[in-house]
């Protein structure tokens, strides 16, 4: 056995290493090949790739096909997830549907109890927002919007759901939009159903503090908060929000409005109010004029008579 095995490996070494030398010839050969600049080498190039590589497609239909399997489970997953994500928008908007049509019924039963009729003068403008220049230190917008549509300084704008802040600074077609979250913003506002009056004021935060409040006990987090008009800056009984407690056990305001998608504000055409040109007059007593001399009648004379 011995010898068997080590004829065997007498045989086997010279025929390996006489293939392992032809092939390294072959590469070496194929190398030149393709590395040679001549219009002859060049032709017979396409005349081998022309008859080689269209034979080697059955070794990569596999390929190609685990390629497009892995493709189209990929794209199924994506399908998966987003109908998962259809599914629960639809959820969503169901809920919020039976929502809107109970608050509408609601609403119409209140009118239709206390007969109440909206101010016609109360119109609106709807602008676009062009800039969004909020910063850490300002909280504003830019409207498209300006004094050739009749924008005035000081008009309350809201995003169709709750109120979103007052025009500072008009410009012929533009308009700036102070935010209720910027630090120079003060609004009264009232808290439902306590009643309680209450100032909102800006800090910069999407969640505003309340100050000034009258009785905080009777004050609940989910309490309604809505404009109190107090000032005629504001029209009253806009929705501004609901009352939540803080991290920093402080009452705060959750806006209603959507201040991470302020695409669209309506500007409120507050009607104008009677303005107060003379405060004194409404406290003092009418004075009468005093009655004309006549000729020749001294004032102690006039005074008697």
């Amino acid at each position: 056995m011995a010898r068997d095995r080590n004829s065997d490996e007498v045989y086997v070494r010279p025929i390996r290493r006489l293939l392992v030398g032809v092939l390294v010839l072959f590469m070496l050969a194929v190398f030149l090949i393709w590395r040679i600049d001549s219009p002859r080498v060049e032709r017979f190039r396409a005349t081998v790739i022309d008859r080689v590589v269209p034979s080697f497609d059955w070794a990569m239909a596999p390929v190609n096909g685990v390629a497009h399997l892995i493709s189209d489970f990929q794209s199924y997953q994506r399908l998966a997830e987003q109908n998962q994500e259809l599914r629960r928008e639809l959820q969503d908007m169901k809920a919020w549907r039976e929502a809107a049509i109970q608050l509408e019924e609601e609403n119409a039963k209140l009118r239709d109890l206390n007969n109440v009729r909206l101010d016609p003068q109360l119109t609106a403008v709807t602008g676009v927002v062009l800039v969004d220049s909020g910063s850490p230190f300002r909280q504003s917008v830019l409207l498209n919007v300006g004094a050739r549509d009749g924008i005035i300084d000081g008009w309350a704008t809201m995003d169709g759901i709750g109120l979103v802040g007052r025009i500072s600074g008009v410009g012929n077609t533009t308009s700036r939009v102070i935010l209720l979250t910027d630090t120079s913003s003060r609004i009264p506002v009232i808290i439902q159903p306590s009643g309680q009056r209450a100032v909102l004021v800006g800090d910069n935060t999407i969640t505003p503090p309340i100050e000034f409040l009258e009785d905080p006990d009777q004050v609940r987090p989910g309490d309604r908060v809505v404009s109190s008009g107090d000032g005629g800056v504001f029209p009253a009984d806009i929705l501004v929000g609901q009352v939540a407690l803080g991290s920093d056990r402080r009452l705060r305001v959750r806006l209603s409005a959507d201040y991470e998608r302020l695409e669209f504000l309506r500007v409120l055409r507050n009607h104008p109010r009677e303005s107060i040109s003379d405060p004194g007059g409404l406290l003092a007593p009418v004075t009468p004029p005093p009655l004309p001399l006549a000729e020749g009648a001294t004032e102690a004379e006039a005074t008697d008579g």
